[in-house]
C-alpha cells in the first residue's frame, strides 16, 4: 500500500517530467524523485527529469544531483520515478542498473513501461538485485503524459490530435475562401503550443496552398513557454503533407523554413522522376491508396499514420482543411479533438469545418466527450475525446 508521502514524492515526480513536454519526444516524459529516510524523516536528496532524446534519463539525472550533494545519503533511498526504469541498452545505459549500482533498497513506478523491450523487466531487475519494487501510484497521470509513446507502442499508430478553429456556427471560411483571422491572436498563439509538443503535423496541399502556410512552429508566438524553453530546445516538428495531385511548387513559403518536410505522394500517379527538385530537407514519400465512398482514390490514412510510427513519431497534430478532417473523424482516427470557438456568427453560405459525407443520418453522429473547456482571449477552446462507441466504430 502507498502511503501519503508516497502520494506526495510521485506527484513531484510527475510535476519534473512535464518539464520535458515539448522536448523529450518521441521519448517518453518521465520524472525521478530520491527520497532518503536515513536521518528518520524524509529528505529530497535528487530531482531529475528526461530533457532530450540521446541525453541522460530521470533517474541517471536524479542519481547525479544526489551524488553531487547527498551521495552519502543514496543507500538505502526510495526512488520515485513515473514510468519502469529501463531494461535495455538504447542510446543510453539501463536505468534499472544505474538505481541497482547505486544502492538504492526500494523504487516505486507510477507505471509499467508499455515497451515490448522493457515491460517489466526493469522491475524484475530491480527485484533479482534485492530491491523492493512497486508499481501503479498515479498511473492515471503518469499515462496522460505520455499518450503517444503508450499508443505507438501498444498499437503501432501515433496519437493523433485533430485542432480545427471556426466560428460558433461550425464555419471555418467565407464562401470567398476569406479566413483570417477567425480566431483571436492569443487562440493562435496556443496553437504554436499545440505544434510545439506534437512530433509531426499533417496537413493537406489545400492549405499551403489557399493560405501559403509554413506550419512551424514560431518562437516569438510562444508566450509564456519562453521563461522555461530556450529556442534551440524547442524542435520543429517533421511537416507532413498530402499532395496526391503534386500541386505544390518549391517556391511556396512552405518550404522556406529549414526543417524536416514530408510529402505524401501517391504511388501510381506520382513517378518521384516527374516530381520538381526539391530542397535538401524535403523527403517524397508514397503511399498506397484506398477508393473513397465516391470512388475517389485517396491516400490511405491508416497506412500514412503506420509509416510516421514506424518513424518514431508518436503525437501527431492534424491540421487541415474540412475534407481532410472529416475523413480522419469518419476513419476513427482521431484521438483528441481541439476546436477553438471565435464568437462569431458568419451564416449559411459559410464554409463548414468538417466534411463527413457518410454520416447521413443522426444515428451516424459522431460522439465526443468533453474533457476541458475554456476561455483563451475571445475565444472558447473546447478539448474532447472519442467516445468507447467511436473508438469501436458503432453507431
Amino acid at each position: 500500500m502507498f502511503n501519503q508521502q508516497d502520494h506526495q514524492y510521485m506527484a513531484l515526480a510527475i510535476k519534473l517530467a512535464k518539464q520535458g513536454h515539448y522536448t523529450t519526444s518521441p521519448n517518453p516524459r518521465v520524472g525521478c524523485v530520491l527520497v532518503s529516510y536515513a536521518t528518520g524523516e524524509a529528505k529530497i536528496i535528487g530531482s531529475g527529469f528526461h530533457q532530450k532524446a540521446g541525453q541522460g534519463h530521470a533517474e541517471v539525472n536524479a542519481l547525479a544531483e544526489a551524488k553531487r550533494h547527498n551521495e552519502n545519503l543514496i543507500e538505502g533511498a526510495t526512488a520515485y520515478v513515473t514510468l519502469e526504469p529501463c531494461s535495455h541498452f538504447g542510446k543510453t545505459p539501463p536505468c534499472a542498473q544505474a538505481l541497482i549500482n547505486s544502492g538504492v533498497n526500494r523504487v516505486v513506478a507510477a507505471m509499467v513501461d508499455p515497451n515490448p523491450q522493457v515491460s517489466g523487466r526493469g522491475l524484475a531487475m530491480l527485484e533479482q538485485a534485492g530491491i523492493t519494487a512497486e508499481f501503479g501510484l498515479l498511473e492515471t497521470e503518469a499515462r496522460a503524459l505520455n499518450r503517444g509513446f503508450i499508443k505507438i507502442m501498444t498499437e503501432g499508430l501515433p496519437y493523433i490530435r485533430l485542432k480545427l478553429a471556426a466560428s460558433l456556427d461550425g464555419k471555418t471560411a467565407m464562401k470567398n475562401g476569406e479566413s483570417k483571422w477567425i480566431t483571436s491572436p492569443e487562440a493562435r498563439k496556443d496553437v504554436q503550443r499545440l505544434r510545439a509538443e506534437s512530433c509531426a503535423i499533417i496537413s493537406g496541399a489545400d492549405s499551403i496552398l489557399f493560405d501559403n502556410a509554413k506550419m512551424n512552429v514560431r518562437w516569438s508566438e510562444l508566450g509564456e513557454l519562453q521563461q522555461y524553453y530556450k529556442e534551440n530546445d524547442v524542435r520543429q516538428p517533421v511537416r507532413v503533407v498530402i499532395d496526391s495531385q503534386n500541386r505544390l511548387t518549391p517556391e511556396l513559403d512552405f518550404f522556406n523554413v529549414n526543417s524536416p518536410i514530408l510529402i505524401i505522394n501517391t504511388l501510381k500517379e506520382s513517378p518521384l522522376e516527374n516530381l520538381p527538385n526539391w530542397p535538401h530537407f524535403v523527403e517524397q514519400v508514397q503511399i498506397p491508396t484506398i477508393k473513397n465512398t465516391v470512388g475517389q482514390n485517396k491516400i490511405d490514412l491508416t497506412k500514412l499514420l503506420r509509416f510516421l510510427a514506424e518513424r518514431g513519431l508518436n503525437e501527431v497534430l492534424v491540421e487541415s482543411g474540412a475534407n481532410l478532417a472529416g475523413a480522419f473523424i469518419e476513419q476513427n482516427l482521431v484521438d483528441e479533438l481541439v476546436l477553438y470557438q471565435a464568437p462569431k456568427l458568419m451564416g449559411s453560405d459559410s464554409k463548414s469545418m468538417v466534411e463527413m459525407p457518410n454520416v447521413t443520418a443522426l444515428s451516424q453522429a459522431k460522439a465526443l466527450t468533453i474533457t476541458d473547456v475554456r476561455a483563451v482571449g475571445s475565444d472558447i477552446r473546447i478539448t474532447a475525446t472519442l467516445t468507447k462507441n467511436y473508438l469501436e466504430g458503432n453507431t
